[in-house]
């Protein structure tokens, strides 16, 4: 088959295009003859590499995926060839205690498609046959591929561990990423307001066509936490979702209620920052990190997808061979909404 590659860890320039052996499906599982990818910050971090990370090479990018079911597993009858799915690129065990009280996000065996398990930057993906959803007549392969890992990502941090609820304030730091153009989506879904902090008035403007009620530029206001405290008649807001980490998490505390909640689900400029603790214990803060989401969090996001209540933001399409031209797009932050790739 076709496939995006590498055999070390670098820049764009250390992916290849070429041929490489098609993955067979074990029992229980499904190969699907993929037609879409997305993008991630996850195959920027699995191509630069981190200490510990062990990759068996050629190793193949990307966790989103959607296409058609060309070979079944034994034991697999919920599926047919030829069946239209997407993919849940968060793969339990699916054995554990965890993975059968439904945590499977939280399984000692987890992977992330694209990242631990070679992924859909390729003509054929294997997953687990739980790990798929079908999807509706004319629901298109691209729409449903830019969706997955940032819609449930959203759902599983916002709704299932931060318990946003309708009437709150949030606080979504950066105006156009996967995540964040997810979570003002999903907040307004459910009747919260929604507050923006972008780095330009492009971006503000995409966060308003998303349906953000206050877009806050950071160019212009520095210190934005005082410009959230004064938009919220000087009470703060009850959510923040913070997955930019350094240089922005300080601020996000400041902007927060007393007893509010700060949600994270990475950190784009960096891991590593300063706390000032009074802010945590004299606020009664309550920081809350996720990985990715459960199969109840995929089934139950994807269906406002599949219904039209949420929608996926498309930025550029490059077929699979410009793989490396996409991640400089992607590492530069110029993108409004998912970047895919056709197969």
């Amino acid at each position: 088959m076709k496939a995006v590659y590498f055999y070390t860890h670098g820049g764009p320039e250390v992916l290849e295009v070429g041929e490489t052996d098609t993955p067979e499906p074990n029992a229980d599982e499904v190969q699907v003859r993929l037609r879409a990818s997305a993008l991630n910050r996850s195959d920027l971090w699995a191509r630069e590499g981190w200490p510990g990370l062990k990759l068996a090479y050629p190793h193949i990018l990307g966790a989103d995926g959607a296409g058609e079911i060309s070979a079944l597993g034994e034991g697999v009858t919920e599926f047919k060839l030829g069946d239209r799915v997407v993919i849940n690129s968060s793969i339990g065990c699916g054995r554990c205690s965890l993975c059968q009280f439904g945590k499977d996000n939280l399984c000692r065996d987890w992977h992330l498609l694209g990242e631990s398990k070679r992924g859909t930057y390729a003509e054929y993906v294997v997953v687990p046959s739980r790990n798929l959803l079908k999807l509706p007549d004319g629901f298109d392969f691209r729409s449903a591929a830019a969706a997955g890992l940032v819609f449930h990502t959203a759902w599983h941090s916002l709704i299932t561990r931060g318990g946003l609820q309708a009437d709150e304030t949030i606080l979504v730091v950066g105006a156009s990423g996967g995540v964040n153009h997810a979570s003002i989506q999903i907040a307004k879904h459910v009747g919260a307001r929604v507050i923006v902090v972008g780095s330009n008035s492009e971006k503000l403007e995409f966060a308003d066509s998303l349906g953000a009620d206050v877009l806050i530029d950071r160019s212009k206001s520095e210190n934005w936490s005082k410009t959230v405290y004064l938009e919220t008649e000087k009470q703060g807001v009850d959510v923040v979702v913070d997955n930019v980490g350094a240089g922005t998490m300080p601020l996000s505390m400041r902007a927060a209620r007393k007893g509010g909640r700060i949600l994270t689900v990475g950190n784009t400029a960096g891991p590593t920052f300063e706390i000032d603790n009074r802010y945590i214990f004299g606020k009664h803060l309550t920081i809350i990190g996720s990985t990715m989401g459960t199969i109840r969090d995929f089934k139950e996001v994807m269906t406002l997808i599949f219904e039209g209540k949420l929608k996926p933001a498309l930025d550029r399409d490059y077929p699979l061979e410009e793989a490396a031209q996409a991640h400089i797009r992607l590492a530069a932050g110029k993108q409004l909404g998912k970047i895919t790739l056709e197969i």
